[in-house]
């Protein structure tokens, strides 16, 4: 039965939130708190209650992600700062041919996303683009769009990047399944967004790489792609490792208790990130020549942007706690489950409206998962989990437009004007959205 006080608290408290953000100009992360107070009070929670389910909120989520994101951010830092992320970029280009560099540039993007930020990773390989189209004099779109792709894709679908590990928190999905499936689904989503795409895109519009001079990381020896592969797979080996080792697939299979629990702690996200930390830090550091103060400054100063990605996270972790506590995501589980909606195209479905509605990525995920989190009642596998996990992560990612930073940060870049954004751009996450909810959906099926 409909709780129309519940209702009506979800409903105003995510109209409190948009309103914030979009009218007021408030920070995301302050919004959420005072949204997920106002679903709280709407409810009728007691005061006392309200400010304790915040506490429990924040506690609870942040215990992971907090570490992970700040692992993440170090990680990325060191291997942006090592120039690995050209090296990649140029030893595809060079296997692949100038024939299928739209498909190296999308493997390119779709590898240094894994480590380093959105932003981070197409403002590094940015100038290799424009001297590509320097070199082929066609369109800038055949080449920008296909690394785009394979940024936007990982950087939404593949932990340990920080959207999909904040969702992976908030729904308790394993991180190991998440990424597997990350792959699974992003491989043929960044393949028809990119690549496909860009083909058409670039016939409809020209653009020349501007004339305008890029600052560039000079680096006189990149480090080997061996070693870069090597570094990026370790964390990512270790977790989907124990994944595999410790599920119920492999009950039947001899293995020793004592090498489950031990894969149990090095192949945590923790264990595993660290792991590949220190080996960053003298691969790519120390053993070429770089000093340890520098080191420290370099990751002193990643900290900057996982520190509000934290804070966010941990703001959605009191949203989610709130609508645990009030009863209304146990009325809108009961709710979707009598009329037949299902809870991957439900929890698309928001992420998609929070994105459009308020720009970032990072935010509908994690409103979206804060929603979808208490419609998990019973027992819900882990692959499951993990594809919600995407389902969300395809939502989050749809029609950037005006109100997104990385609409702007594309078309200063490529030297788009608006209109050129909105074709090129804003289409390429629509469609990436569109086939990676698809693929997610088709998976579900099947599993």
């Amino acid at each position: 039965m409909i709780d129309y006080q519940l209702i009506s608290a979800v409903i105003f408290g995510i109209m409190v939130l948009l309103t914030l953000i979009l009218r007021f100009k408030i920070q995301a992360f302050i919004a959420l708190l005072i949204a997920s107070i106002t679903v709280g009070i709407i409810a009728g929670m007691q005061p006392v209650d309200i400010i304790i389910t915040m506490k429990d909120g924040m506690g609870n989520t942040l215990g992971f992600v907090a570490v992970v994101v700040g692992l993440g951010a170090m990680f990325g830092a060191i291997l942006e700062h090592s120039g690995g992320a050209e090296a990649l970029a140029k030893y595809l280009l060079n296997k692949f041919g100038e024939k299928r560099t739209p498909f190296a540039l999308m493997l390119t993007g779709f590898f240094i996303a894994i480590p380093v930020f959105f932003d981070v990773g197409f403002i590094i390989l940015i100038p290799l683009i424009y001297s590509i189209q320097r070199r082929t004099k066609k369109s800038l779109l055949l080449y920008g769009m296909p690394l785009l792709a394979g940024l936007a894709i990982t950087h939404a679908f593949i932990p340990p990047t920080p959207g999909p590990v904040a969702v992976a928190d908030i729904l308790k999905a394993d991180l190991g399944w998440v990424i597997l499936f990350g792959f699974i689904v992003g491989i043929p989503t960044a393949i028809i967004s990119g690549p496909i795409f860009a083909k058409y895109i670039a016939k409809k519009i020209h653009i020349d790489a501007p004339l305008l001079k890029m600052e560039d990381i000079k680096i006189s020896n990149y480090p080997s792609v061996g070693m870069i592969l090597a570094i990026i797979g370790i964390p990512i080996i270790l977790i989907v490792g124990n994944t595999f080792l410790n599920s119920s697939l492999l009950d039947q299979v001899a293995i020793p208790e004592r090498l489950k629990t031990w894969m149990q702690m090095i192949g945590h996200p923790f264990s595993a990130l660290i792991i590949a930390n220190l080996i960053a830090w003298y691969l790519l550091g120390i053993k070429r020549g770089v000093t340890k103060d520098k080191l420290l400054n370099i990751t002193t100063k990643s900290m900057g942007p996982a520190g509000i990605i934290i804070l966010l996270t941990g703001a959605g972790g009191v949203f989610k706690e709130m609508l645990v506590n009030t009863g209304s995501g146990e009325m809108l589980a009961n709710y979707l489950s009598d009329s037949g909606i299902g809870i991957l195209f439900f929890a698309f479905i928001v992420a998609a409206l929070i994105r459009i509605l308020q720009g970032s990525a990072t935010v509908a995920m994690i409103t979206a998962a804060g929603v979808t989190a208490p419609l998990l009642l019973g027992n819900v596998g882990e692959i499951d989990k993990a594809l919600l996990v995407i389902a969300i992560a395809s939502g989050a990612t749809i029609m950037s437009h005006v109100n997104d930073s990385g609409f702007w940060l594309v078309s200063k870049y490529l030297g788009l004007t608006e209109k050129q954004t909105f074709k090129s751009w804003t289409v390429m996450t629509t469609i990436l959205a569109i086939v990676g909810f698809t693929t997610v959906s088709l998976i579900s099926l099947v599993i």
